[in-house]
């Protein structure tokens, strides 16, 4: 049977006949498939899109105009003053504790991506990345959750995000691992959404196979739609969740960071003591042209510019101390206001997209599999930073790069940003809490701390006050 003629019809006005030229070698099942994802299009945004006729902020006029964010520095941090703030590490940490204490934290983590920059064709949080015990990222993230639970006597809820080409393997693997210790109540699993490719060159929807287009998750932006749109069997969502737990702030990660001190109670209460809607972690950057967004603020409004959108003039401009004016990294780790979350349900789509050029294998007119060896696709995407001018009272807070950014994003060979780099990272933050607490780590020993034997420094320290570890050349510390 031909392609139903409304489909056609409104495909036809916008140049896209050519996503159903298949149609009559796919079985119904596949056509069905195919016509709803079809459906799903808004195609006049696509288009508007496309052509550049969508209203996008003039990125580099903005940061002409940007000052640098209020912020707390790190110097301030661990000399225990109040800083741009006036709120003390103190003060903050008691603040973060009570909340925890009360059920009021739980997390956000974002796993909609695969692997495939890493030779790994699974959900990226399936990765292992454990230097001696190969965890994988999902268990080091979960067992975090449980021991964060476990310290505060109380459940810590993660609302995991997956996308639609991670989502059934993500819940898979899980439930095999019987959740890595948390409640079946204190993960709530759900998936965004996606926006399609297009052909640089024509703005033609690309085909995956014959009867399915090229789909890509929406961003991090996404997020915001996903925790009202997606519902469980039962009917519930996300939010509804939150509000059913009591949860009233949510830290915020992304899967391919295993360092993040989930739930840092320092960090929440930052975010409590200024009432802030959006709280963000930045570095300081080491280079103008460091690969990282930066915090800035325009007309009173924090936002974040990327590396790309960020003239180099403005990014080489000095502090007239010696350090960069504009230094605040962002590294995608948050706090969210539940409360402000959902304010801006009524504007998700509101976020503006960006849009990245990208290698997108695809199927040809001759139903031939092309593996482009260059840029060839747009892609669009929304990012969750894009509701930081949205936010009332937001804040920056500066960490140190070692204590929690090290992300798996390259294959071996890469500069950074590898399995081995990340490892790197761990083993060193996992020596040095060894290390302060009093336990020499020879140079040939490799260490590994499991959530389970101790959260962080002040876990490690509690750990070996009463009994000090043996450490072989290959150590991974776990109960």
């Amino acid at each position: 049977m031909p392609a139903p003629s409304h489909l056609v019809d409104r495909l036809t006005a916008h140049g896209q006949h050519h996503s159903v030229m298949f149609w009559d070698s796919l079985t119904a099942a596949d056509q069905q498939a195919l016509a709803a994802q079809l459906n799903a299009i808004d195609l006049d945004e696509l288009s508007a899109l496309y052509k550049g006729d969508m209203d996008q902020p003039d990125w580099h006029e903005l940061a002409r105009r940007a000052e640098p964010p209020v912020a707390m520095r790190l110097a301030d941090r661990r000399s225990g003053q109040g800083g741009g703030l006036g709120v003390t590490p103190a003060e903050a940490k008691k603040l973060g504790k009570a909340a925890l204490d009360a059920g009021k934290v739980g997390v956000l983590l974002v796993a909609g991506g695969q692997g495939s920059r890493l030779g790994f064709e699974k959900p990226k949080g399936m990765f292992p990345i454990g230097p001696v015990s190969d965890a994988t990222l999902f268990q080091i993230h979960l067992e975090k959750a449980v021991a964060l639970a476990k310290r505060h006597g109380v459940g810590v809820p993660v609302y995991l995000m997956t996308s639609p080409v991670t989502h059934d393997d993500t819940i898979e693997f899980l439930n095999a691992n019987n959740r890595f210790g948390l409640a079946e109540d204190d993960l709530f699993i759900f998936c965004q959404g996606t926006m399609p490719a297009v052909d640089m060159a024509t703005g033609k929807l690309l085909l995956a196979e014959k009867g399915k287009l090229f789909l890509s998750p929406d961003g991090h932006g996404g997020t915001i739609a996903a925790l009202d749109t997606y519902k469980h069997s039962t009917g519930e969502g996300a939010i509804d969740h939150m509000r059913r737990r009591g949860v009233e702030n949510l830290f915020y990660l992304q899967v391919d960071n295993p360092i993040i001190p989930i739930g840092d109670a320092e960090l929440i209460g930052y975010h409590l003591a200024t009432k802030s809607e959006l709280t963000s972690v930045a570095v300081a950057k080491q280079e103008p042209q460091d690969k990282l967004g930066n915090f800035v603020m325009v007309d009173g409004k924090l936002c974040v510019i990327e590396y790309s959108d960020f003239p180099d003039d403005v990014a080489d401009q000095d502090d007239g101390r010696g350090g960069l004016r504009f230094w605040a990294g962002s590294i995608a780790v948050h706090v969210f206001g539940v409360a402000f979350l959902e304010r801006m349900l009524s504007m998700r789509d509101a976020l503006p997209f960006h849009i990245a050029k990208k290698k997108v294998p695809h199927i040809n007119e001759q139903g031939e599999q092309v593996e482009p060896a260059e840029n060839n696709a747009l892609k669009f995407e929304r990012f969750i930073f894009d509701l930081l001018p949205q936010a009332e009272r937001p804040i920056v807070v500066e960490y140190a790069e070692e204590e929690i950014f090290a992300p798996l994003k390259n294959a071996p060979g890469a500069a950074k940003d590898t399995p081995e780099y990340v490892q790197r990272f761990l083993t060193g933050q996992h020596r040095g809490w060894l290390e302060a607490a009093g336990t020499h780590v020879p140079q040939d020993v490799t260490v590994e701390i499991s959530p389970l034997w101790a959260l962080d420094a002040e876990g490690v320290a509690e750990r070996v006050a009463k009994q000090p570890p043996a450490l072989e050349k290959d150590t991974y510390l776990r109960d």
